[in-house]
């Protein structure tokens, strides 16, 4: 059941900058499957310059597994036996960047200094929320 609708494509434009001026994500046309894989990266990206320790690690640790499962359930939903596997993968990627969210929201807390950049992130995790809640809402 997967989405072939290109409606679905999205313009997105995330255009942040680390403290070493390298872009974390390119501003781009993505498909739901790249979009989702791109925001997992920009995470990964976000997470390299930042001080290791006990906080950070725990955070770090949680938002990149969480941000990477939007993606991995997404894909998974795109493969599915059915309607009903469909929409309930679907809900698991949503709970994700959910989760996400709220990590992001730590890390922002933890890191002061970025709070830019983890807004950023948070659009788009909110973003890739409101767009999976729109296709389930759709599809059921």
């Amino acid at each position: 059941m997967k989405i072939q609708d290109t409606s679905y494509k999205i313009q997105t434009n995330i255009n942040i900058q680390t403290q070493n001026s390298k872009r974390l994500v390119a501003v781009k046309r993505y498909d739901l499957e790249e979009r989702t894989t791109e925001f997992g990266k920009a995470v990964i990206r976000f997470r390299m310059p930042l001080a290791r320790g006990p906080i950070n690690n725990r955070l770090i640790d949680q938002v990149i597994g969480a941000s990477g499962s939007i993606g991995a359930n997404y894909r998974e939903a795109n493969d599915s036996l059915g309607k009903k596997d469909f929409t309930q993968r679907l809900k698991i990627a949503r709970r994700e960047a959910k989760e996400s969210q709220h990590w992001l929201e730590l890390l922002g807390e933890a890191n002061q200094d970025r709070k830019t950049d983890v807004s950023v992130l948070l659009q788009e995790a909110s973003e890739l929320k409101n767009i999976l809640s729109s296709i389930i809402l759709k599809s059921e």
